[in-house]
């Protein structure tokens, strides 16, 4: 039972991850690679500010700032210097490998003895990994009712149209430019913060934990669309943590049963992601055969 409440509350904290991806990823049609770059840049913006005796939930904002200047800097390469969207994003991510190491100044770094977001339940005598769960609930709850907000109001709206149909919303008036940049900004500063509580859940923050980060998200994002279909804009958003629940249960249950090597669940992840985004082409293939059965 405890494996299980260590996989939910793991999938909880994950889903930051992937509400953040979301934004670039379903908003703004960006397959952003900053993700990969920028989620390691939180934890070592966040344990480096604790290590120096900052407070553990300003350390967590100090990272989504940095999570911030990470997509304004992706945002510029787009918009200002024209570049690919998707080689914008690994220009940054690779910037951001020697951007992390020069501010963690070795390849990890750890938090042992630090006082984290989690340390104040200990007192509670919560069940293992209750504390855990507990905190990701409030944060996702908490992301999730101002991502509804926000996209409610007119920069949100003016977000999702830059997103939907860039021609459309320039005749609006709307700078798609201002939009895209500051999207990318929104995203990388969530991703940030889900590498700033992982760094603190985990204890410790390591230059090379963002490597597949991005395929995870996408993983969540993909089955919980699949999965909860026909919902509403805010249901989409809690489906998406459910996805990261199912996914990290998904991946206790693969490891518990030794169906496969630990070292080929990344192969797993992407071959599963590859499958559910291919799931339209192939229903249509299905609709085709079928029609083609039925004229006969």
């Amino acid at each position: 039972m405890e494996l299980i409440i260590s996989a939910i509350s793991q999938g909880v904290l994950w889903g930051i991850l992937s509400l953040g991806l979301f934004i670039s990823f379903r908003i703004l049609n960006i397959a952003d690679m900053t993700t990969e770059g920028c989620y390691p840049l939180g934890g070592a913006v966040c344990v480096v500010a604790m290590q120096q005796g900052v407070n553990p939930v300003m350390a967590i904002f100090l990272a989504m700032i940095a999570g911030g200047i990470a997509g304004a800097v992706t945002g510029f390469l787009m918009t200002v210097c024209k570049i690919p969207s998707l080689l914008a994003g690994i220009l940054t991510m690779t910037a951001l490998m020697s951007v992390n190491l020069k501010i963690m100044q070795r390849p990890n770094l750890s938090l042992l003895n630090y006082e984290t977001i989690f340390s104040d339940l200990a007192q509670f005598n919560l069940p293992k990994y209750y504390d855990v769960l507990l905190v990701g609930f409030i944060l996702v709850a908490l992301l999730i009712v101002v991502m509804v907000w926000f996209f409610k109001t007119e920069w949100g709206q003016a977000l999702i149209a830059t997103g939907d149909n860039p021609k459309m919303a320039i005749s609006l008036g709307i700078s798609t430019n201002k939009m895209m940049v500051f999207g990318l900004m929104v995203s990388n500063s969530l991703i940030a913060l889900a590498g700033a509580v992982l760094a603190q859940y985990n204890g410790f923050s390591d230059v090379n934990s963002g490597i597949g980060t991005i395929v995870i998200a996408l993983a969540a994002i993909i089955i919980g669309e699949v999965i909860f279909l026909d919902v509403s804009f805010t249901e989409r958003l809690i489906c998406i943590v459910f996805g990261s629940i199912i996914y990290r249960l998904l991946v206790v249950a693969v490891l518990k049963l030794e169906i496969i090597s630990p070292n080929d669940f990344k192969l797993l992840s992407a071959m599963m992601v590859a499958l559910c985004l291919s799931i339209p082409q192939i229903k249509k293939g299905f609709t085709l055969v079928s029609k083609c059965q039925g004229d006969e």
